[in-house]
């Protein structure tokens, strides 16, 4: 069982940063394949950025490309998402996601993922 907790939601102003984290639990967090997503009001859960096991390998949506950077320390069991240049589209609830058996980013939604409980992200316009 893999237990994930995300912090760094709120409200910002468009144009503003904020960064995600995303802590882990259990000892075999280094070969985790991690990722973001997000969900809106609405709208199905979409995949935001994922990075591999060791963070050399990275992946973004089209949308967060330029502007938000994933990154993990595996000291810490923590694997991040800065945010930067917000728009008021981005507003959506954020959910990290661990995969257990695949080590590469985590990209889409697959039965084998860990979520966690969501934080939410509200960009003021």
């Amino acid at each position: 069982q893999v237990q994930l907790v995300e912090s760094g939601g709120g409200l910002v102003q468009a144009g503003g940063s904020l960064r995600l984290s995303c802590t882990a639990s259990g000892r075999s967090f280094s070969s985790y394949g991690m990722g973001w997503f997000r969900q809106a009001p609405g709208k199905e859960r979409e995949f935001v950025a994922g990075i591999n096991w060791r963070g050399g390998s990275t992946y973004y949506a089209d949308s967060a490309k330029g502007r938000f950077t994933i990154s993990r320390d595996n000291a810490k069991n923590t694997v991040s998402l800065q945010m930067n240049s917000l728009k008021p589209e981005d507003t959506a609830v954020y959910y990290c996601a661990a995969d257990r058996t695949i080590p590469g980013p985590v990209i889409r939604p697959r039965p084998s993922l860990y979520w966690g409980q969501g934080t939410q992200v509200t960009v003021s316009s």
